[in-house]
């Protein structure tokens, strides 16, 4: 009888072991670091809600396994010193296993000493390429790394036989590093930079520096940076009558770079960007389609308004974590393992493939050049 009794104790404490984890064993929380508010919001409020948004409908179906999750949420106002302090309380207070964001390079490149000493994974929403090369042990970032669209610019301009260029870029992360990978691969390529501008995050006219470009009459321009920088040289390209053409960086890829320049301004610029702002241009068998549309469509239900590439970036942090939940578990341990094993996933800026030495995934094909036209963006051929 007491044999008996051992074995159904000892099967008893197995079955518990094994069993799915139900609601009642408490949250998976997941921290956010979004600029929702100041000059960065165009980037933070879309990430924000896209969060909101995969959040509540997961927790809808089930949760992860039989967990439900909780998104805790915090504004950086796009402040890199903001962001470590809140980036601290995540990890201190609310106990987060994983943190999506920030929304940019600089506050990206100020959170990573405390995930690393802190060992939880973060997934940031910026592109700077320092922000993973090197590699970190707890750091991945969703959008492609800057040299990629840059690569994705020279490539284009090369089929178009323009060779001189002129820079403008913003002197802060972003545009330090996209003009580093900028002058890096149009040395290798052949191109000639013929004008190598800046300014600044908080400038409002570079009519200036425009007007020396302007005399030294390049074949193309390209601008490196995110508003309102960006649609303020557009502007000014359109005021002072410039018909270079003029490239952008992807950290405009959205409608409203296009509404703070102005329609008119804006007509031909192009950029690289993801698919997400011309799906429609694809045939139904794009691995990205079905993904891109149900995003779009539910974001639309959800705010009113079409989903960004921006917010794609916070949904392609939540599919990365969701997924290494399901495969590996809920840990930071886990996480972080998780999505370094990433391979083939299909998500909003591509089809993101991990290792140990790339914590990005992300190559050539996660970005299409547009061009704006008509108000709107549309595919470049």
């Amino acid at each position: 009888m007491m044999k008996r009794l051992v074995v159904a104790c000892c099967l008893m404490s197995i079955s518990l072991l094994t069993a799915p984890v139900s609601f009642a064993a408490g949250t998976i929380k997941i921290g956010g670091l979004f600029a929702v508010t100041g000059p960065a919001s165009f980037l933070g409020e879309p990430e924000k809600k896209t969060l909101e948004l995969l959040v509540k409908e997961t927790n809808d179906k089930g949760g992860i396994n039989g967990v439900k999750l909780e998104a805790v949420i915090y504004d950086t106002t796009g402040d890199a010193t903001k962001a470590v302090q809140l980036a601290t309380r995540l990890i201190k207070d609310d106990k987060v296993s994983v943190i999506i964001g920030p929304s940019t390079t600089g506050e990206s490149m100020a959170v990573i000493p405390v995930v690393e000493k802190e060992k939880i994974p973060l997934v940031s929403c910026a592109a700077g390429i320092k922000i993973t090369d090197p590699a970190k042990h707890w750091v991945f970032k969703t959008p492609a790394n800057d040299h990629v669209a840059a690569e994705k610019i020279l490539n284009y301009m090369t089929s178009k036989k323009q060779k001189t260029i002129a820079l403008l870029t913003v002197t802060d992360g972003f545009g330090a590093s996209g003009r580093e990978q900028l002058k890096a691969i149009a040395s290798q390529k052949g191109f000639t930079i013929v004008a190598d501008e800046v300014y600044g995050p908080k400038d409002t006219d570079m009519t200036a520096q425009l007007t020396k470009i302007r005399g030294i009459k390049p074949d193309a321009i390209i601008c490196w940076g995110t508003n309102p920088g960006p649609a303020v040289i557009t502007k000014n390209i359109k005021q002072l009558g410039i018909k270079t053409p003029l490239y952008m960086s992807h950290g405009v890829a959205s409608k409203k770079y296009i509404e703070l320049a102005g329609a008119e301004a804006a007509e031909g610029v192009m950029l690289p960007a993801g698919k997400l702002s011309v799906y429609d241009s694809f045939p139904k068998s794009d691995p990205q389609g079905r993904l891109l549309k149900e995003y779009d469509q539910a974001y639309k239900k959800a705010y009113g308004t079409e989903a960004s590439t921006f917010g794609g970036y916070a949904y392609d942090a939540f599919l990365l974590i969701s997924d290494a939940i399901k495969k590996v578990g809920s840990s930071p341990e886990q996480i972080r393992s998780g999505i370094e094993q990433t391979t083939k996933l299909v998500s909003i800026s591509g089809i993101f493939s991990m290792s140990p030495k790339d914590h990005n995934g992300l190559d050539l094909s996660a970005f299409e050049m547009v061009k704006v036209t008509k108000g709107d963006w549309a595919l470049l051929k």
